[in-house]
């Protein structure tokens, strides 16, 4: 079936929940932050981290070379064949210093994982909360690689793997094994970085199902754009180009994009949504207060604070600020 994508996009302002490093630390993500479990928590849905044994023999390995994981509740009820896989977020790593410090978190390796988290929103269980999945098998991907599921290397003198690739395929290989072969619908999301790689792997997702299933995408918060900051810089673009140069991600990326952009252009989804062919949802709030900080309005670009206000703030912004913003938006992408 043909699809139209339609898309607006508005810069706009995530919650921040947490931060995992500072703003010097590779632009980590604070906008996929896991519930952790609080003591003598009884009405919360608490579902353990559950290690993929036969990774390692895949190669496919978090940056530290520990197994990665996921949190999977079963459904139930109309539910029970239904399947929402969501790809969790958490920034990049684009430097062998920051990889190696990540390591040593979670976002990094599975030793420093929850063993246990509380399952909210699109994950939850109670159909007041989410009445649309509370039934279905919700499944929640550690990200522990550093370039949204898609690197594929090593450093062997800082012992850093990326083989973030190689984690998106074991876990599939493993849950489809445990039943989700089976599907008669399910759906890729993801937050964050977790919203990119979502993008990136809708197809691959898709090609997973025969053409029965009804499979479709969800980015939320994941459309990150290759905008100039107030000084004229590129910051999240040569971010990027970190990213996908020491992990050996344009290795992965799609083809219909790198056949006619160079890698760096193809990690940014404003130039992969128009060949997804999977239906595919794209989910940004109005302003995107990470963006705005650390891609329009970083602090090395505003040296003399002239957009603090602005920045913390949109109603203190002034008329030629507000245009700034706007001029940025990309505007709706319709495809036939």
């Amino acid at each position: 079936m043909i699809m139209k994508l339609v898309l607006l996009w508005v810069l706009g302002m995530w919650s921040v929940s947490g931060i995992d490093l500072s703003r010097s630390e590779s632009f980590l993500s604070y906008l996929d932050e896991e519930v952790t479990v609080s003591p003598g928590s009884t009405t919360t849905l608490i579902v353990p981290l559950t290690l993929i044994q036969g990774a390692a023999s895949k190669g496919a390995v978090c940056l530290d070379g520990t197994l990665p994981g996921y949190h999977l509740h079963r459904g139930f009820g109309s539910g029970a064949n239904s399947w929402v896989i969501h790809l969790e977020g958490g920034g990049w790593c684009n430097t062998i210093r920051t990889c190696v410090f990540r390591k040593t978190t979670r976002r990094g390796s599975s030793k420093f994982m929850e063993k246990s988290i509380i399952f909210t929103g699109i994950l939850s269980n109670k159909a007041e909360e989410n009445p649309d999945f509370y039934n279905w098998n919700r499944v929640r991907v550690r990200y522990c690689d550093g370039a949204s599921f898609a690197g594929e290397g090593q450093n062997e003198a800082n012992k850093l793997y990326f083989r973030g690739q190689r984690i998106w395929l074991a876990a599939m290989e493993e849950l489809m094994a445990k039943g989700m072969q089976n599907a008669n619908q399910a759906l890729l999301s993801g937050c964050s970085a977790g919203g990119l790689a979502s993008i990136l792997h809708c197809d691959e997702f898709k090609n997973l199902f025969p053409e029965t299933t009804k499979v479709k995408c969800l980015s939320d918060a994941g459309l990150f754009l290759d905008a100039t900051n107030v000084a004229g810089g590129h910051n999240l673009r040569d971010m990027y180009e970190g990213v996908v140069t020491l992990q050996g991600v344009q290795k992965n990326l799609p083809s219909t994009c790198t056949s006619q952009k160079d890698p760096t252009s193809c990690f940014f989804p404003q130039n992969l949504v128009s060949n997804v062919k999977t239906p595919m949802f794209l989910l940004n709030a109005a302003y995107d207060a990470w963006q705005v900080d650390q891609s329009l309005i970083p602090s090395l670009a505003d040296p003399h604070g002239l957009w603090r206000a602005c920045k913390t703030n949109r109603s203190h912004c002034n008329s030629l600020q507000i245009q700034f913003f706007q001029v940025r938006e990309t505007r709706y992408l319709v495809r036939e």
